[in-house]
């Protein structure tokens, strides 16, 4: 048992909060308890669901695996990953999806599998596997042996909601790509080439097979205001990267190809209009897409450098350093990270601070900034594209009642306290 004294809760509440077998045992004032940890002055949120990740085994290990991608989470605030199912093998058969099931095994966070759809998935293997959702559905090219046509998707949005999955779409429409960005080599050409009216396309086009087949969409990474009010209106429901939230294509001459993701980064004034969206409550989730490359991969012609930047463990400091400043409010943060994805994916023990649910817990210090520094991060890829911006990170993390994280300065009870920095790898795939 472990008491945390005096926590402000993300809604402005100065609570205690008792932990005990994993769990929150109770939520109150004067609470009796211990060993007790004192937090007075500092916040305490529950542990960020991160519904989109990439943690690239099995297949690409030297970009990132199991243990580096979940220690990565865990210093960042993350307690709950869901991978995504672009691996080698892809996850489109049910031996795939035990093949990444024990790779899984190493993670110090939970986590969930998301099944995918090529023209030769195995669905009926697939879905007696406990799935988190079905996705990353791809509807656009330049996405290797992921990519789907038409027919495909509605059969699979079908038996997606036969089967009461979700699906996560990665919406762009190929066939609006703009072919004279071709003819370019600059850092930028990429966002031209993959335009913002691809996305809103394709958008409205899983919202259509959506409605159609009763199927629940869940629409990945949206990058514009177009994309976000579409999906808002259907009634689905979405997310935003960090890097589509705090970064443009203004950003690109100092990025280089080290800013090249799909879908890409959009105009200045777009991302101003995706950050009201995130802010006013349109948006319901922050999602990395935490998508690991090499330097030496990245470090490559645009044409040739793969799409994808890391964020698991940035994610939830950018957005804490955006509540210290006084862009957004912790209680949003909050829904953004936690409760909406709880809500979305089903996951009835996590996403909030209340007595029953697990104790996947991050005490913070909003006073405390520091400089982002890849050097400082824990993916194997060892970049960020948020180098230097300034950060709000956790204390510690505590994942079912675990502190599996803990900065070298933080106050814990002994019997809590990892070994150095991380604890045991002991994270469970939240769909048993």
């Amino acid at each position: 048992m472990v008491l945390i004294a005096n926590a402000t809760l993300p809604d402005g509440r100065v609570r205690d909060v008792r932990v005990a077998e994993g769990r929150i045992d109770a939520v109150g004032e004067s609470l009796d308890g211990g060993p007790v940890v004192d937090a007075t002055g500092k916040h305490l949120l529950p542990g960020m669901i991160d519904a989109h990740v990439h943690f690239r085994e099995p297949g690409a290990g030297h970009k990132e695996t199991w243990a580096t991608g979940s220690r990565s989470a865990a210093a960042g605030g993350v307690t709950t990953v869901a991978d995504q199912p672009n691996t080698d093998p892809p996850t489109v058969s049910g031996a795939a999806y035990d093949e990444k099931a024990d790779l899984a095994a190493a993670s110090l966070v939970d986590y969930g599998l998301n099944g995918g759809v090529t023209g030769d998935w195995d669905p009926d293997s697939l879905f007696e596997r406990p799935l988190f959702a079905l996705g990353e559905v791809f509807l656009a090219d330049s996405t290797g042996d992921m990519g789907i046509d038409a027919d495909l998707f509605r059969a699979a949005a079908e038996r997606a909601a036969a089967e009461d999955v979700p699906v996560t779409v990665h919406a762009e429409d190929a066939d609006l790509f703009d072919e004279s960005a071709r003819d370019r080599d600059d850092a930028d050409a990429w966002s031209a080439y993959r335009t913002a009216t691809a996305e809103a396309a394709a958008v409205e086009r899983a919202l259509d097979v959506g409605a159609d087949t009763g199927a629940q969409i869940h629409v990945a990474h949206t990058s514009t205001p177009e994309g976000i009010d579409a999906a808002a209106a259907a009634g689905a429901t979405c997310e935003v990267t960090p890097h589509h939230l705090f970064l443009s294509r203004s950003d690109l001459d100092e990025l280089g190809t080290f800013g090249r993701m799909n879908p890409p980064l959009r105009s200045a004034d777009r991302r101003a209009a995706v950050f009201d969206r995130v802010a006013d409550g349109t948006v319901d989730v922050i999602a990395t897409d935490h998508a690991p490359h090499t330097r030496a991969e990245k470090d490559a012609d645009i044409w040739d450098a793969p799409s994808g930047v890391p964020g698991v463990e940035t994610a939830l400091p950018l957005l804490l350093a955006a509540v210290a400043d006084g862009s957004l409010a912790l209680d949003r943060v909050r829904d953004l990270t936690a409760a909406n994805p709880a809500d979305i994916f089903d996951l009835p023990a996590k996403g909030r601070i209340e007595a029953g649910r697990d104790a996947d817990l991050v005490l913070v210090d909003l006073d405390s900034t520091r400089p982002i520094r890849g050097a400082d991060l824990h993916s194997k890829c060892e970049w960020t594209p948020f180098e230097g911006w300034d950060g709000v990170f956790p204390e510690w993390t505590m994942r079912r009642g675990e502190v599996v994280y803990a900065d070298e300065d933080a106050a814990l009870p002994d019997e809590s306290a990892p070994e150095g920095t991380f604890g045991a790898a002991e994270g469970e795939n939240v769909r048993p």
